[in-house]
């Protein structure tokens, strides 16, 4: 990943700099972890002040369970009809998005963590520090998800 922020040309520490609004593109862009798990599914359960998100290893069809890159990111809409656009306008609407989010973390005006692929120049960070999700599954490999729900957040 350090070698792709370089040929990205990305001013260094942008989002030390920038608010997320200010960012461009290829800024946004980069301040995502590959963690993946805005790819796996969630279950809710409750309403109100009792409502519980719980996390799942269920990721995607077309999420690679390996790099927790998307497989056809350029099609993906198009593709899977649920998959949702993370925008700076709609941010405040994914209250779901893990507490290691980049963008989660940012707009809440917190610091992105040292495992950061941007601060540690290492896109294996992420598997190192724990954070990404594994033995994950395809979605279209589940009959039951309950015996998939790893966490609550």
């Amino acid at each position: 990943m350090f070698e792709s922020i370089k040929m990205m040309n990305l001013s260094p520490n942008f989002w030390q700099t920038k608010s997320l609004l200010e960012m461009t593109d290829s800024e946004w862009e980069a301040l995502c972890d590959s963690c993946g798990k805005c790819c796996y599914r969630k279950y809710i359960q409750g309403r109100g002040k009792r409502q519980k998100l719980y996390y799942t290893r269920i990721a995607c069809n077309l999420l690679n369970l390996e790099t927790g890159k998307c497989g056809h990111y350029a099609e993906r809409f198009s593709i899977e009809k649920d998959c949702t656009k993370l925008t700076k306008k709609n941010l405040p609407d994914f209250h779901w998005l893990p507490d290691t989010c980049a963008y989660r973390l940012l707009y809440e005006g917190k610091s992105l963590p040292d495992w950061h692929p941007l601060i540690s120049g290492d896109e294996q960070s992420v598997k190192n520090a724990g954070i990404f999700i594994v033995n994950g599954v395809h979605e279209n490999e589940v009959i039951d998800w309950f015996e998939f729900v790893i966490d609550e957040e």
